[in-house]
């Protein structure tokens, strides 16, 4: 019993995810901090601060709800600037400039021309 859950343990894919979700929480604090404390100041400077905290509809809190909506769009929009665009960017370079290796044959076309071959000889 210990066994198997040894194997399953150190099965690559279960460390691949442990160290996933390791990175992920670390760059999760350095998006938040960027979104928190970068972007978050500039659009207080230029439009005033973005709180919606005081908007309740009776008993609900429909202000806090806006403010989590602010922040969650201002994180997507933060992840995909700084981070997606430029990794695109660099992928499309390292495309260019990676020499092209032709593409093996079919099976199909294989066994064609070793059948071809056979009947020349």
């Amino acid at each position: 019993m210990l066994e198997g859950f040894k194997n399953f343990i150190l099965r690559g894919n279960v460390l691949d995810l442990a160290v996933g979700v390791i990175i992920g929480g670390a760059f999760g604090a350095i998006v938040n901090s960027l979104v928190a404390d970068i972007i978050t100041p500039l659009i207080g400077m230029i439009f005033g601060a973005p709180d919606f905290s005081a908007i309740k509809l009776g008993a609900l809190n429909v202000g806090k709800f806006l403010n989590a909506v602010v922040s969650f769009l201002m994180i997507a929009l933060a992840l995909y600037f700084f981070v997606i665009t430029p990794v695109n960017k660099l992928q499309e370079l390292s495309k260019k400039n990676a020499p092209e290796t032709p593409a093996a044959p079919p099976e199909d076309i294989v066994l064609l021309r070793e059948i071809r071959d056979a009947l020349r000889k």
